[in-house]
């Protein structure tokens, strides 16, 4: 029985690797002095919270008072707080009263306090499934915030949100019209209106002032701060999380977006519009006057998608309001409404940039190929029988290159035996065996690259269908066979348990589209192993193709588990039809006897005339020989 005995490197490495984890939580572990700030620091924004809770008591208990009975006691002390703004406090309006306006699409409750939109209910949608008799609400329960940041001539500090708007509702024909006023006088005041026309998600939004050049310090901007909590609105929390993020327009038609994860922050300039997107719902602030300097900053809200499920997002923008001749007059507009590639596109400022379909010819095949073509088979038949139709017609017009990459196949495959030869005979010499193989190609025709070409060709199409479909607005809430929505997962079996990657539930199409994939590998990769000899220094593709044949399906199973079961049927009949195309191009129109007869024929000929990659190719070979000679005779 052989001694076991205690291995010496086993034992220093583990003593070694621990006292390094000693030394990173030393290293991490925080300064007294830090820990002491940071304590005071708190401390201080408790009680200047509290401090501005108690005022603002003070102010609404004041407000009620003068607002009833006109009290000039409490006006007084009104005038020492709010300044020029007290005069608001004395108005009918200071209430917590509301005012809603409405067409078609949307509706939207307007606040006397601090006279943003404190509701703003999308009618036509409802959220998680369809029936749930939920309505989509971008903004409810105190989600979001909009104020304005007052600095006075008498140097005071106010914020816009605690003062009371006063309301005026008129129409004009068919447009409502609500502008809520912030007044310092009778004639001085900050105005918000909104416009709100029939059939409409976009909403006319104006802030301009009069008569406070003299109230206001007009030193600086105003700075409008606005601030969104998204609510989660579809099936899958982390899905939706996903596509939640910040976009925005600035400058000359430039477009970017704040980086998803935790406390990510932008300051562009110039900016046009800034949207805060959540997956198939956003909200928008456009303007025609660009803002000078922003700053825009993304928190993620789903640390745990088991128990973060209310919200997704923290979205913050400071948007500065410059002064004009002491006064500000900004025309602005709000948008609530779908993230629909289409409805975007039609108000012609760019919206549809936001719409995630890839970067350069990635973007234009969906914008110009997929979008219109799945448009078209949409509004004729149903979208489940359109995505296979969609997907037919995509796979038949790449079949010709799918067909010249298995007719390169063959030809490589025929070719094998030589090359093996080849490689037997100059088995010490890997430069030669290279020339020699060249050489061998150019004779016979063949071309080793034409294979590869092809798929090169069809990849830019597979990564535009991951961009289309997660952003397919479409495809929400609308049912086939077993999936009750196509832009989520399509589960037929609840978990009663979570399983790491994979999610809580079974979906199927991805089971589909993975046994498709599996089947596909599998009988490609005896055609690939066959048509390319292992090259000498390199790895063993045989052995790599093998690994791919089962973990590919894998991925697909545990990645697309919680995606759009859009994209997994899209991938399943993708799949599916390229099966059935190889094994009819292989049956009738691929034959081994011919292709080795053509090559024969074609090494009776002339050479082809290499290309200038395969003439500098050769070049490069030849001198590394001449040079391998030269030492050799040294």
């Amino acid at each position: 029985m052989e001694e076991k005995k205690f291995d010496l490197n086993s034992i220093i490495g583990f003593v070694l690797i621990f006292g390094i984890l000693i030394w990173i939580m030393y290293q991490n572990k925080p300064d007294a002095k830090v820990v002491a700030a940071e304590k005071a620091q708190k401390e201080l924004l408790i009680k200047q919270a509290k401090a501005k809770e108690l005022t603002d008591k003070v102010v609404a208990k004041a407000t009620a008072a003068v607002a009833t009975t006109g009290d000039s006691t409490q006006l007084a002390q009104l005038q020492k707080t709010l300044g020029n703004f007290a005069y608001s406090a004395t108005l009918p309006s200071a209430k917590e009263d509301f005012t809603t306006i409405e067409n078609e699409l949307v509706k939207l409750k307007i606040a006397n306090k601090g006279g943003f939109i404190v509701e703003a209910t999308l009618k036509t949608f409802e959220k998680f499934k369809k029936g749930s008799g939920q309505l989509v609400q971008l903004i409810k329960d105190n989600n979001a915030n909009l104020n304005v940041q007052l600095l006075t001539g008498d140097n005071r500090t106010l914020n816009t949100k605690d003062l009371y708007f006063e309301p005026t509702l008129t129409k004009v024909g068919a447009d409502q019209i609500l502008s809520m006023k912030l007044k310092a006088g009778a004639n001085e005041f900050l105005e918000y209106k909104y416009i709100l026309k029939p059939n409409e998600y976009m909403v006319g939004f104006d802030v301009r002032s009069q008569g406070l050049n003299k109230v206001l310090n007009t030193a600086k901007p105003l700075d409008l701060e606005w601030d969104l909590k998204s609510y989660r609105n579809e099936k899958s929390v982390s899905y939706e999380n996903r596509y939640a993020q910040i976009e925005y327009e600035y400058e000359d038609e430039k477009f970017s977006s704040v980086s998803l994860g935790k406390d990510k922050q932008d300051t562009p300039e110039n900016v046009k519009f800034v949207a805060f997107k959540q997956h198939f719902f956003t909200t928008i602030l456009l303007t025609e006057k660009p803002f000078e300097k922003t700053t825009l900053s993304s928190n993620d809200l789903v640390l745990d998608e088991k128990t973060d499920t209310i919200f997704t997002k923290q979205f913050k923008a400071n948007l500065p309001l410059a002064f004009t001749n002491g006064e500000v007059d900004y025309k602005m507009s709000w948008y609530f409404g779908p993230s629909d590639y289409k409805t975007l596109k039609a108000y012609d400022k760019n919206l549809d940039k936001i719409i995630p379909l890839g970067w350069g010819i990635f973007g234009w095949i969906n914008k110009f190929i997929f979008i219109p073509l799945f448009g078209f088979l949409s509004s004729y038949i149903t979208y489940g029988i359109a995505i296979i139709v969609f997907t037919i017609l995509i796979k038949i017009a790449m079949s010709p290159i799918t067909f010249k990459s298995f007719l390169s196949q063959a030809k490589m495959k025929v070719l094998r035996p030589e090359i093996t030869e080849l490689g037997e005979k100059y088995k010490k010499d890997a430069m030669k065996k290279q020339q020699e193989t060249m050489k061998l190609y150019n004779k016979a025709g063949v071309n080793p690259m034409a294979g590869c070409i092809p798929a090169l060709i069809q990849l830019p199409f597979m990564y535009a269908s991951f961009q289309f479909f997660p952003s397919a607005f479409e495809l929400r809430q609308k049912s086939f066979l077993w999936a009750d929505d196509l832009s989520s997962f399509d589960s037929v079996v609840k978990l009663p348990f979570h399983i790491p990657l994979y999610g809580d539930h079974i979906s199927l199409f991805p089971i589909l589209a993975a046994i498709a994939i599996f089947f596909y590998m599998k009988m490609t990769s005896g055609d690939q192993q066959m048509a390319a000899p292992q090259q000498e220094g390199m790895p063993d593709m045989a052995k790599m193709m093998k690994i791919m044949i089962y973990v590919s399906p894998l991925m697909m199973l545990f990645f697309f588990n919680s995606y759009g079961a859009g994209l997994s049927l899209y991938n399943f009949i993708s799949n599916l039809i390229t099966i059935g195309i190889m094994i009819v191009i292989k049956r009738y129109f691929i034959d081994s006897d011919k292709i080795h007869a053509q090559i024969q024929e074609n090494k009776l000929k002339e050479p082809k005339k290499q290309g200038k990659f395969q003439q500098k190719l050769q070049e490069v070979m030849e001198q590394a020989e001449a040079q391998k000679a030269q030492q050799k005779k040294k």
